[in-house]
């Protein structure tokens, strides 16, 4: 989760029996959540799971069929107008005039808000300066990528929308867009972050809702979720000796499995404490002695079988 700054409790975005269909198929089924000024609000979920629908009705791209939204307490569907000032928006699947230069797109764009940041800025911010001047059609994918936040975040938005923000970048590029998007929430930015990367949600997101078939199945912090649907941890290290079968003892402790000098208890609690005592307490202190603990992308498959059980 991002730290230094703390969301405050006023919503910026409250949502109440969401729903959509597109013919016989139920995209978003009486979805509700809300999210807190300056939050860092996470969308995971499948393909095909409701998350882009969802965020696209958040906007105003989409009329509902049913359910109250409210964005900046303003309702999308009738006052799109007033709404589309205060937010920025980056699409999963977005395009420009090949011909447009980048410049010329932040520039439109900024001229097109009554309340805009400096472009220029934003050019240097998203490590676009080198390509300023080059046209829409000679850009990369992840220089296009790049590009749509930064024309996202031209209006100097007080909600901005992120929908698989990252794809297309390398892991240095996914780094320093992670900067980038805890630099604007600093100044008191609404987040919400549509994301296949588990990674990348819980490392940014304050809260995550977890979607399936149109339904939000799980909501709580990454921590919190990481807790209830993935609470294993593992604990690694290496001895030569024998069998250590008080191991099994330490509190916390599920099973411990032996691979030639590799030892592995898993377990749940402070397992790594509990095992590293019993060894001390046993004369051994391996030095490669490590925790391997549970991650959101394990809570993400947990909650997803969960879910499609209950069914």
């Amino acid at each position: 989760m991002t730290e230094g700054y703390r969301a405050r409790d006023e919503p910026a975005v409250v949502v109440s029996g969401l729903a959509k269909s597109y013919g016989r198929v139920r995209a978003v089924d009486g979805v509700s959540f809300e999210v807190r000024e300056g939050e860092i609000f996470g969308i995971i979920g499948e393909n095909g799971s409701g998350k882009t629908t969802t965020v696209e009705c958040l906007q105003g791209l989409r009329d509902r069929d049913a359910g109250d939204v409210r964005v900046l307490n303003l309702d999308p569907g009738t006052q799109r107008d007033a709404l589309r000032h205060r937010i920025g928006c980056q699409l999963q699947e977005s395009a420009l005039p090949e011909r447009l230069r980048v410049w010329e797109a932040l520039d439109l764009f900024a001229a097109l808000s009554p309340r805009s940041r400096e472009w220029r800025q934003l050019v240097e911010e998203w490590g676009l300066a080198e390509k300023r001047s080059s046209a829409f059609a000679d850009l990369s994918g992840g220089q296009r990528q790049r590009l749509f936040v930064a024309l996202a975040l031209v209006n100097d938005p007080e909600v901005v929308f992120l929908d698989e923000m990252t794809t297309g970048l390398d892991p240095a590029g996914r780094r320093a867009a992670w900067d980038l998007v805890r630099e604007v929430r600093s100044r008191g930015t609404t987040i919400v972050l549509v994301t296949h990367f588990m990674d990348e949600a819980e490392e940014l997101c304050d809260r995550i809702a977890v979607f399936k078939r149109g339904r939000i199945v799980a909501i709580d912090t990454p921590s919190a979720l990481v807790a209830r649907f993935a609470a294993h941890s593992t604990v690694h290290f290496s001895y030569d000796g024998d069998d250590l079968p008080w191991l099994s003892s330490c509190p916390g402790a599920a099973s411990v499995r032996r691979e030639g000098a590799r030892f592995t208890v898993t377990g749940d609690g402070p397992l790594l404490a509990h095992v590293a005592a019993a060894l001390i307490a046993h004369g051994i202190a391996p030095l490669d002695l490590r925790v391997e603990r549970a991650t959101l992308e394990q809570a993400f498959l947990g909650i997803s079988e969960l879910a499609g059980s209950s069914r």
